[in-house]
């Protein structure tokens, strides 16, 4: 934070402006306050730039980009304007550092602060290339550090260059920071290219230094390409995640969810909720804030804000640092005043006026030469990290040579400019292969024009800037965002969010205590029945709202609807029928005498739910009849126990039988058909007899709806006792075999097709697939990796297959939504929403921080109920509304 120069507005639309916050190479960020007091950032475009209709393009659709990502840990502008003020925006002011400010205070960083800076970045850049985009926004000065949280502020390459200038043919040319290994072989930047800038940033957090830095200038290109980062100093716990997402082929980087979820596996919110940054940076952070909040901020030296002098620790020797005039080394940014104007501070040798959006950095004409002392009063700081070197402008045509700028290379390490320095590979005299001919290239999120984006990355094309950074030329297209009308400054609509972004809850209900055991259930789509072994809760399905509660309701049941005026709960006694507008009891049956049918010297035991489907629900159960003066032998019968809840009457039981020695019979629902149910024995209510026969295959049994009589009992081929599977009501039943997934005709047991896994199988994850769902003619089962198939259900044929980016091996509970459109991947940190037709990930839910860490619902697993266009989402306490479709 520093005063405002001569040469500043003081005013921009609405907002008077305070101080200067900092700059980047296309804007500069004041601290301002509008008409009700209200504290703001306002980024102005640079005014040499702002005339170029390609800026005016791209600082406006990375603006959009921002206000579409809004949400987790991206603040949307709350304003912007492209009038007489010039382009800008404003944004809600957050106390915040720069990265690169963080670690020049506090040094390297603890490891629990870069683990949750990294899943935080991860999390956003899962939403980010759920579309197949590409961020380039990712820089130690585009990530903010706040005290809930990181922040990230640059949503496309302008945002995140550290160099922006006017080209040729009214071209854009901006340099980014950094360097990936496939760009160095003329191949575009992918999704994985945003994972490579990401572990550059977090060894920096971590280190206090760029990994790949040590070595000769010229071989910087050869470092990047393949030699081993230097993570040494990189804590353990973190070193070989960040070497994975160093890796130099992009197949070989971790996924962003994958990222995310090992960094954090309860998101990055919940490692933050009491406290993320250390004692110095939550000191720096509340002395920020109390001088924002002072009536004269930033009008003079007393308001400024200087750096501290390097900490010896981090390795490096003070020396001379490079700087541009307003850039990284001008005094006035370290707390010193400004120079005179007119003078080589301003505007350098050749008195182009600008700071580093104009002069392309430290080392170019126009900025102080490297290695010249510096001028001014406040202290400097160098890290151990790389030089920042400038790129020349570039346009299509021949490539020019390219040799490092400033000269001769300096001995020592070289120093990364701070505070708002790009994390920069290092300069080099290099030159890169003519690049293959392109395909079709990942869309940046700005809206890149396919013939502007990228053009000046290869030798071939424009000339290759090694380690100063990727340069590219962004132009006019068809493809660009179109520009705003010109006009005074208004309140911009959010449009639709971009996808991988969840939708707001429509509504939150936090229960009294977590609800883990049996599933909550609707009640006619108007009130979600909530089961516990204290209470049945309903609540509003509109509102959210609890409705009523009865204590009289305590139960290890799931509830249901009975008809359309009561649900029906299962107590430890008694059948009761609720009244679902206000939890009243107005019938109670005890089912002890109903099961008994009120023999003497019998007791009955009501087993598990079976299934339910409209008014009926099946039990099991199991009859004691102890026996006379002279038979003293108590005799067992087990039951399938099938009851109308609409009618309050038993409509058949059947006799199965016992289960081993005191134990009920446990049977497994595999689907309800139309005319019967088919069932699955499980193994540990077996007898050992009955094991024995089964031979460690699963039993199954068909039993008619109607009248209870079982139509027949079979054994699968292959089928184990715990194999994942799905029926169909058509006949069909599909059951995962030594890690492939096998469809049977349930009629004659005959196989119908195979589809192979295409992560195989293990010793400790045999099965392959799980339990899945049938919808029309599409089969969707999870895999045992975290991942979704479709599959048409006739001929076995993959049609998608989509991965939830959850770490670790498991399948996750599979639901639709009420349209079918949406099918939902459920684990324990997260809920994935999936589209059904084509598989493309449509959002991912978590609410990370709501529950404590190491509670014992945190390890719950999300829980999914749809009706009409929503869809309920729980897990322990916490339940959520949600819009579909």
């Amino acid at each position: 934070m520093e005063a405002l120069r001569q040469d500043d507005p003081r005013r921009i639309g609405p907002y008077a402006l305070l101080s200067r916050l900092r700059e980047t190479a296309s804007a500069v960020q004041y601290l301002a306050r509008s008409a009700d007091g209200t504290t703001v950032v306002v980024s102005a475009a640079r005014p040499a730039l702002a005339g170029l209709p390609a800026f005016r393009r791209r600082f406006q659709a990375e603006a959009q980009t921002a206000r579409r990502l809004a949400g987790g840990w991206v603040q949307a502008p709350a304003d912007s304007g492209a009038g007489g003020s010039g382009l800008w925006t404003a944004a809600p002011y957050v106390p915040a550092l720069t990265l690169g400010e963080a670690v020049g205070l506090a040094g390297p960083l603890p490891e629990r602060t870069v683990r949750t800076l990294g899943a935080a970045l991860a999390e956003t850049l899962a939403r980010v290339h759920a579309t197949g985009a590409v961020l380039h926004g990712l820089a130690a000065d585009t990530v903010l550090l706040a005290s809930d949280g990181p922040r990230l502020t640059a949503f496309g390459a302008l945002g995140a260059s550290v160099a922006a200038e006017a080209g040729p043919g009214g071209q854009l040319s901006v340099r980014l920071g950094y360097l990936t290994p496939e760009q160095l072989t003329g191949r575009e930047p992918g999704p994985a290219s945003d994972i490579f800038v990401l572990g550059l940033l977090l060894a920096y957090a971590a280190t206090g230094a760029t990994p790949l830095a040590a070595g000769p200038e010229g071989a910087a290109a050869e470092r990047i390409a393949h030699a081993e980062p230097e993570l040494a100093a990189v804590p353990q716990e973190l070193r070989a995640l960040i070497a994975r997402c160093l890796a130099k082929s992009p197949t070989d980087r971790p996924a962003p969810g994958v990222l995310a979820a090992e960094l954090a596996l309860e998101g990055a919110a919940a490692l933050t909720r009491h406290g993320w940054l250390p004692d110095r940076l939550v000191s720096a952070l509340t002395d920020q804030a109390a001088r924002a909040l002072e009536p004269g901020a930033g009008t003079g030296a007393q308001n400024l804000v200087p750096l501290p002098a390097p900490s010896h620790h981090l390795g490096s020797a003070p020396g001379p640092e490079p700087r541009s005039p307003g850039g990284p080394g001008d005094p006035a940014r370290h707390g010193a005043p400004s120079p005179a104007p007119g003078t080589a501070g301003e505007t350098g040798d050749t008195g182009k006026t600008g700071g580093t959006g104009e002069t392309g950095g430290a080392g170019v004409t126009g900025g102080t030469p490297a290695g010249a002392a510096d001028v001014g009063g406040g202290p400097t700081l160098h890290l151990p990290a790389l030089r920042r070197t400038a790129a020349p402008a570039v346009s299509t045509g021949a490539a020019p040579a390219v040799t490092a700028a400033g000269g001769a290379p300096q001995p020592g390490p070289a120093p990364l400019p701070h505070p708002g320095a790009a994390l920069a590979l290092p300069h080099a005299t290099a030159s890169a292969p003519r690049p293959p001919a392109r395909t079709a290239a990942p869309r940046g999120l700005g809206g890149l024009s396919r013939r502007g984006l990228f053009t000046g990355i290869a030798a071939g094309a424009a000339g290759l800037v090694v380690g100063g950074g990727a340069v590219l030329a962004l132009s006019g297209g068809e493809d660009d965002a179109p520009a705003r009308p010109a006009g005074g400054s208004k309140p911009v609509a959010r449009p639709e969010p971009l996808p991988g972004l969840a939708p707001d809850p429509l509504w939150h209900y936090q229960h009294p205590v977590a609800a883990d055991g049996p599933p909550a259930r609707l009640w006619r789509d108007q009130v979600l029945l909530i089961p516990g072994g204290e209470l049945t809760t309903g609540l509003d399905l509109r509102t959210g709202r609890p409705l009523w509660e009865q204590k009289a309701a305590g139960t290890d049941y799931a509830p249901e609807a009975a008809d359309g005026t009561h649900c029906f709960v299962v107590t430890p006694a008694d059948f009761l029928w609720l009244s679902a507008k206000d939890g009243q009891v107005r019938h109670r049956v005890p089912y002890g005498p109903l099961l008994t049918k009120g023999q003497k010297d019998a007791r009955a035991v009501l087993g598990a739910k079976v299934a339910a489907d409209g008014p009926v629900v099946w039990f099991a159960a199991k009859v004691d009849t102890l026996g006379g003066k002279k038979d003293k032998v108590t005799r067992t019968r087990s039951y399938l126990f099938a009851y109308d809840m609409a009618a309050r009457k038993e409509l058949w039981r059947t006799e199965v039988p016992n289960g081993r020695s005191g134990a009920l019979p446990r049977y497994e629902t595999v689907g309800i058909r139309p005319d019967s149910l088919l069932l699955r024995r499980k193994t540990s209510s077996m007898t050992a007899a009955q094991q024995k026969k089964a031979r460690d295959r699963a039993a199954f049994v068909l039993v008619d709806r109607r009248t209870g009589r079982t139509l027949w009992s079979k054994f699968f081929a292959g089928v184990r006792p715990s194999a994942g599977i799905t029926d169909d009501p058509s006949g069909r039943l599909y059951a995962a075999v030594e890690g492939d997934l096998q469809a049977y005709d349930t009629r004659s047991g005959r196989k119908l097709w195979k589809l192979k896994a295409a992560s195989g199988s293990s010793d400790d994850a045999p099965y392959g697939f799980g339990h899945g769902v049938v919808r029309d003619k599409t089969l969707y089962v999870p895999g045992d990796s975290n991942e979704v198939y479709a599959v048409d259900r006739t001929t076995g044929a993959q049609r998608w297959k989509r991965a939830t980016e959850y770490p670790g091996r498991a399948a996750p509970r599979i639901a639709l939504s009420s349209s079918g459109r949406t099918v939902f991947a459920l684990n324990e940190t997260q809920a994935t929403a999936i589209g059904a037709r084509d598989g493309r990930r449509l959002w991912k839910f978590q609410d990370s921080g709501v529950t404590a860490p190491g509670a014992e619902e945190a390890s719950a697993s999300y829980r999914a109920e749809a009706f009409g266009s929503r869809a309920v989402l729980w897990r322990g306490r916490n339940f959520y509304a949600l819009p579909l479709d």
